[in-house]
């Protein structure tokens, strides 16, 4: 079987000759194989064992990724009550993580060329640890806003080059590495939802330092970092680009790149549904609270494990189409469950909308996939994300109207279940073995 390079690459990697990466940066040398990638800020694909420094970096800096939304939830009660936050702006919060990401996340290319992916990450860290230590010490709603916006400004930025970061340093790795950044993110989003009630109580019942304690996550991922840029002082991102680099494309031109930004959008409209709403579905049909609680984080962990897994397979298979329908017919199992026989069946619906939900790692394997060289895969990560996010905007806001209209949970799974179809299309175009460059308009 090829390794996941060769996977990763497609057929262009397979022959004799520089790899998708070098275009970018050396004239093609077809008498003879390429060496090893040697540009500054770069591990070479062979040769070199990967530094435990990036290893440590990777898992912290994904760890990080979701604790700042996640650890709010559990607490939101007592957060309205001490900041005086009304009903409308606490609800409007379950959106704003979506909308930073969205406009945050555009910033991440320019950001990425001018100062290297490794700075910009480790700018993150420092911004979401900063974020969640401020903003429970502010005393108003605008000061709370304000400081979730800094630290969903580091997780954005971070959001998108964290899988350039894999492709640049590690292209022949991205599938394991994906799996190990997928897993630590699905770990850091189940522990903060699992835990902070336990540690605000631990802590003695204050809502602040429920919510501050999960800034040493973000602490502890700074010096690695800082490490990987000192150690790495070429890193500005590619070279001198040629005549027809990713930058000079129009992502947006790319039917691929559309696809995977479709994609993106609804299962994190699915992922977003989920975390709000799940727990109430079961309440609602009678499962005790605190059974309810632990569904959900059952619905998380099931990404712990199929986080590592589902890339390294991903990584191997010249279409992941198939993957794409695999876990939307998951979803849709478990919305039948949810409408037919929610109490009853509720750990098997859990399951299954955890395996669902999995959909997330396979659509960052494909964005390193979709894409011939590291600027590129910058290029399509922040157009992917960007979209993507603002398509799932509204989904848990328009879940919550039909149940306030309706009454019940029949229209709102009718609506989780319909969205499940397209993502299942546009996956299988995302999926097809096609790189955006050879899609994508250049710009005059």
């Amino acid at each position: 079987m090829a390794d996941d390079s060769l996977a990763t690459l497609g057929p262009e990697a397979r022959a004799p000759g520089p790899s998708p990466e070098q275009h970018t940066t050396a004239p093609a040398r077809p008498d003879r194989a390429a060496a090893p990638e040697t540009t500054p800020g770069r591990v070479p694909a062979a040769g070199r064992a990967v530094p435990i420094v990036m290893i440590v970096g990777l898992v912290l800096a994904a760890l990080n990724l979701r604790p700042a939304i996640t650890s709010l939830g559990p607490l939101m009660e007592e957060v309205r009550s001490g900041l005086g936050m009304s009903a409308s702006v606490a609800g409007l919060l379950t959106s704003v993580p979506a909308l930073c990401f969205a406009v945050f996340g555009t910033a991440a290319p320019r950001l990425a060329r001018r100062w290297g992916p490794g700075a910009v990450v480790c700018a993150g860290m420092v911004a979401i640890a900063a974020g969640v230590i401020v903003r429970p010490f502010t005393g108003g709603t605008p000061g709370f806003l304000a400081a979730t916006a800094l630290a969903l400004a580091g997780i954005a930025v971070s959001n998108v080059l964290l899988p350039v970061v894999i492709k640049t340093w590690f292209p022949d790795r991205v599938g394991p590495l994906t799996g190990l950044y997928s897993m630590a993110l699905a770990l850091g989003t189940s522990l903060a939802a699992a835990l902070t009630v336990p540690v605000t109580a631990a802590l003695g019942g204050s809502w602040q330092a429920g919510l501050v304690v999960w800034a040493v996550l973000a602490v502890l991922a700074v010096p690695p970092w800082l490490t990987v840029v000192r150690g790495r002082k070429g890193e500005r991102g590619p070279a001198v680009p040629a005549p027809a680099a990713p930058a000079a494309l129009r992502v947006g031109t790319s039917p691929t790149a559309w696809a995977l930004a479709v994609f993106f959008g609804l299962q994190a409209t699915a992922a977003y549904i989920t975390m709000g709403w799940m727990p109430q579905i079961f309440r609602d049909a009678g499962v005790p609270a605190g059974t309810a609680g632990v569904l959900l984080a059952v619905t998380m962990a099931m990404g712990v494990p199929l986080s590592f897994v589902l890339p390294r397979v991903a990584a191997r298979m010249r279409n992941q189409g198939p993957l794409a329908v695999g876990l939307g017919l998951c979803g849709l199992a478990g919305y039948a469950g949810l409408w037919l026989a929610p109490a009853a069946g509720a750990w098997a619906w859990a399951f299954l909308l955890g395996l669902s939900n999995c959909s997330f790692p396979l659509a960052l394997t494909m964005i390193g996939m979709r894409a011939r060289s590291a600027d590129g895969v910058v290029r399509l990560s922040a157009f992917t994300q960007s979209v993507g996010y603002l398509i799932s905007i509204p989904g848990p806001l328009l879940v919550a109207t039909l149940y306030q209209h309706s009454g019940g949970w029949g229209l709102p799974i009718a609506l989780m279940a319909g969205l499940m179809v397209p993502q299942m299309a546009v996956g299988m175009l995302a999926g097809r073995d096609r790189r955006m460059e050879d899609e994508a308009r250049v710009r005059h």
